[in-house]
């Protein structure tokens, strides 16, 4: 049940008028119910996956939090890491590690022979195994107390909005607003309405609109001279932010609608001016897990900068590695990685961010943004052995070819830029709805016209499903 089709808009009127003339409890018990059968669309038979890493979690967590034996304590999260990361190994990696041990044991002479599973990648499994694993987790740290009640708790894991793509959330945030009643007022329908029109706008219009230029460029490298290759590049960075970014909208704004309150994802990531800085605003929710549950308990800044880089190495190792199991995906953690290392090196990060006038400013972000569109190459080939094909091609004499493509990147993706770069001046990520009302419905009406006029709904699959 894709958020942009009619099915879904349907499903959520439905759920969200009934959830307006239940009492509380009648809520949870809805929303549980709801973010079932909206999991059970994907495929019913992965309801018992969820439900059972949920399960263990819960009872996990319970029994951890009664002992004040550091063994066993120890010893019930290891349980608890090992169920939840073999899961998540099982569906989304053994394919990948068993392959690669076969065709390098092939080239050292050993002749094997067995088969590979071939198993449905359960969607939205590496957000939800995040999730129930920092539950835990903060439980064993002594910075939660778990909850009793277990329905609640399902529920927490189970969030219809934010279940498949994120924001990964945390108990602290998330399960408090579960457990308690939520008042709708005028603000929830104002930044709901907002957060959900501007979510559609930018993955009907803006990434499903581009998806089938980039799409034409790296399906085909050989077929693309160097300028399409960078138009298609570019088409597919605003394609990815527009689609994720997108689908966090929609999710924040339909939670917020029935009073809940999900963690902000993105804030303009393409204004950033360093990795740092980008990893501050692009997939915080993923950003901010890595940092405190891997990159913090590695040893963190901590240990001299030899440790430290060693550190943001493995953390952004992993973290490409989260995102799927291919070596494409390796490579732009590899990649990343080392820009963090990079500008750490020279004493340039998030917090302490390139120094200068306006104009050094600009070129520190269009620096950076280039550097990006890097990570994206490798990111968006459909296999690693495509790279060297799409950067020599990209380094050829390059021919003024890719017009019609360019001209569209910039219709689709201009508006949106010039939304961020308001919101950046701001430092407002609702500074639409804090504007003048003539501004207000302007910018609504004009983000509504393109979506009537140029949108085509459920065209494109969200991206990050496949994660």
């Amino acid at each position: 049940m894709l958020f942009n089709s009619f099915r879904f808009i349907g499903f959520f009127l439905v759920v969200y008028t009934l959830y307006r003339v239940l009492p509380f409890r009648g809520q949870n018990w809805l929303l549980l119910l709801a973010s079932y059968l909206f999991y059970g669309c994907w495929d019913w038979r992965f309801l018992g996956l969820i439900w059972l890493s949920s399960t263990i979690d819960f009872l996990v967590a319970q029994i951890i939090y009664a002992s004040s034996d550091p063994r066993r304590r120890g010893l019930l999260l290891s349980i608890s890491l090992v169920v939840n990361l073999g899961i998540l190994f099982v569906f989304k990696y053994y394919g990948f590690f068993a392959d690669n041990l076969h065709s390098l044991l092939s080239s050292l002479g050993f002749e094997l022979s067995w088969t590979t599973l071939r198993i449905v990648l359960p969607v939205g499994i590496s957000f939800y195994t995040f999730q129930t694993m920092s539950y835990t987790i903060d439980v064993y740290r002594r910075q939660l107390v778990p909850t009793r009640h277990y329905f609640d708790y399902l529920l927490f894991v189970s969030f219809f909005p934010q279940l498949v793509a994120g924001p990964i959330e945390r108990a602290g945030n998330l399960l408090g607003q579960v457990e308690r009643p939520r008042c709708i007022g005028r603000s929830n329908w104002t930044e709901g309405a907002w957060l959900v029109l501007l979510g559609y706008y930018k993955k009907v219009v803006v990434a499903d609109n581009l998806a089938p230029i980039a799409n034409a460029v790296f399906n085909a490298p050989a077929l693309n001279s160097g300028m399409e290759i960078f138009v298609g590049l570019l088409a597919f960075a605003f394609q990815i932010y527009g689609d994720f970014s997108g689908y966090s909208d929609i999710a924040r704004g339909t939670a917020r609608l029935m009073g809940f309150e999900l963690k902000l994802n993105f804030r303009m990531p393409y204004f950033a001016k360093s990795p740092s800085d980008f990893w501050s605003r692009w997939h915080i929710s993923l950003s901010t897990w890595l940092r405190d549950y891997l990159y913090i308990p590695l040893g963190g800044n901590r240990g001299g900068p030899g440790k430290m880089y060693r550190n943001l190495f493995l953390t952004m190792l992993l973290g490409g590695l989260w995102h799927g199991a291919a070596w494409h995906f390796v490579a732009w953690g590899v990649y990343h990685g080392l820009l963090l290392i990079m500008f750490r090196m020279i004493g340039v990060t998030d917090k302490r961010p390139p120094r200068g006038n306006g104009l050094i400013q600009t070129i520190s972000v269009m620096g950076f943004f280039m550097l990006t569109l890097g990570g994206w190459l490798l990111f968006r080939a459909n296999e690693l052995a495509d790279v060297p094909e799409l950067l020599t091609r990209m380094v050829h004499p390059w021919v003024w070819s890719g017009k019609k493509a360019l001209l569209s990147v910039v219709v689709f993706a201009g508006p949106l830029m010039i939304l961020d770069y308001y919101q950046e001046r701001r430092a407002d990520m609702l500074a639409i709805l804090h504007a003048a009302p003539v501004i207000r419905w302007a910018v609504c009406g004009i983000l509504l016209l393109f979506l009537v006029v140029s949108g085509a709904m459920n065209s494109y699959e969200f991206i990050y499903f496949q994660f």
